[in-house]
């Protein structure tokens, strides 16, 4: 492995015994939690990259005495599968992380948002959560942790439409400001994280901000999940430093023919082979909530851009114009542009179109529907054309 510049980490499944680690974080103040959460420079693993313990801190900072600690365990987006994944091998570690997000921001309460299509992962969930539940009671700490199952819609994993669901309200986005840690859940001040992000923060309690800073690179520290799929032959789960360049990942897990590389999903940006040695996977270059799709000369790219023009069509919650009448137009534009009905140029106003959805969209769906809009129409324009 060490010369194709990958390492393979196993940090988010290590098994530690969780009842040392809620120890050495009671042992430590709230100020002291987030410090060492800051230091290490863990950002969200869901993709967006927000560093975490600035969430802790502001929140933290609320003089509201209600607050939440919220789980997004809602993994809608297509190609990923490994919060799942954590969720079946390791979800104490889960649960030790919210305890220690409510016991830097002051929280008695935490929901775990699950997706709705991982209702067959309930049961064991739960009496895994009644063990946790007791260890927290023997260890004198007040605070209880309530799941909440999605009903299979894309937008309920953009977090204020969470809240919304939870709420029992139509699975919306609010508009932004107020942000979550003032008014989230509720709308009390909440901290809300990704599955893996929580495991993460477990994890640098346990080991110290300085022995995960060794990991990764300035700007992504740690390490990632990757959920592995597409034209490999070895599809799965696989945590790795982050850093590394997409051809050092190809090299890994590519078939011998690999022309383009789906990072970060339907909603992440499409690399094409003559970027995979340039492209670092990571904030600094493409970032990633860990879905990783490999295509060889045997897909058309075009209808790997439609399929994911009708799923963005298809979830857009409708709310706001730009998102709603936006992807429906690009998903009929390149339709017609393979049928020759409009010029080839057409494209050119399409990506104005996206351009626009991106500054006009209400959330992240709109937001994001331009990344692969744009990476593989400007990679693969023949493919969408003839």
């Amino acid at each position: 492995m060490a010369e194709k510049g990958l390492n393979k980490v196993d940090l988010i499944f290590e098994q530690v015994n969780p009842r040392d680690v809620l120890k050495k974080a009671f042992e430590m103040t709230s100020e002291e939690i987030i410090k060492e959460i800051l230091e290490s420079g863990l950002k969200g693993r869901g993709g967006a990259g927000f560093p975490t313990g600035l969430k802790w801190k502001y929140t933290a900072a609320e003089k509201d005495p209600e607050k939440y600690v919220v789980c997004n365990a809602d993994e809608g987006e297509p190609g990923t599968f490994k919060d799942r994944e954590i969720l079946d091998r390791v979800a104490y570690k889960v649960y030790c992380g919210m305890a220690i997000a409510g016991l830097a921001i002051g929280a008695k309460q935490g929901y775990v948002y699950l997706r709705g299509e991982y209702k067959f992962l309930l049961p064991k969930l739960l009496k895994e959560l009644e063990s946790f539940h007791k260890l927290l009671a023997e260890l004198g700490y007040d605070f209880k942790i309530t799941y909440r199952l999605g009903s299979g819609a894309y937008i309920c994993g953009e977090e204020s439409a969470l809240f919304e669901s939870i709420q029992g309200e139509r699975g919306e986005p609010r508009n932004k400001p107020p942000y979550p840690t003032v008014s989230g859940l509720f709308f009390k001040p909440t901290v809300i994280n990704n599955v893996e992000t929580l495991v993460t923060a477990m994890m640098i309690i346990h080991h110290g901000a300085e022995a995960y800073k060794k990991l990764g690179t300035r700007d992504s520290r740690g390490s990632k999940v990757f959920s592995v799929s597409g034209d490999t032959p070895i599809p799965g789960i696989y945590e790795l430093e982050l850093g590394m360049t997409v051809q050092q990942f190809v090299n890994e897990f590519g078939d011998g023919d690999t022309k383009a590389v789906q990072v970060g999903g339907a909603s992440g940006f499409c690399v094409p082979r003559k970027r995979f040695a340039d492209t670092i996977i990571g904030f600094e270059g493409v970032p990633t909530g860990g879905s990783m799709k490999l295509f060889n000369s045997s897909r058309s790219m075009y209808n790997v851009l439609h399929n994911y023009l009708e799923f963005f069509t298809e979830e857009s919650c409708g709310q706001c114009t730009p998102c709603r009448v936006g992807c429906q137009q690009l998903l009929k534009g390149i339709e017609k542009v393979k049928k020759g009905e409009v010029k080839s140029s057409y494209l050119n106003e399409l990506m104005k179109l996206a351009d626009t959805m991106k500054l006009a969209s209400k959330c992240g769906l709109g937001q994001s529907v331009g990344n692969a809009f744009k990476t593989i129409v400007e990679n693969f324009r023949e493919e969408i054309i003839y």
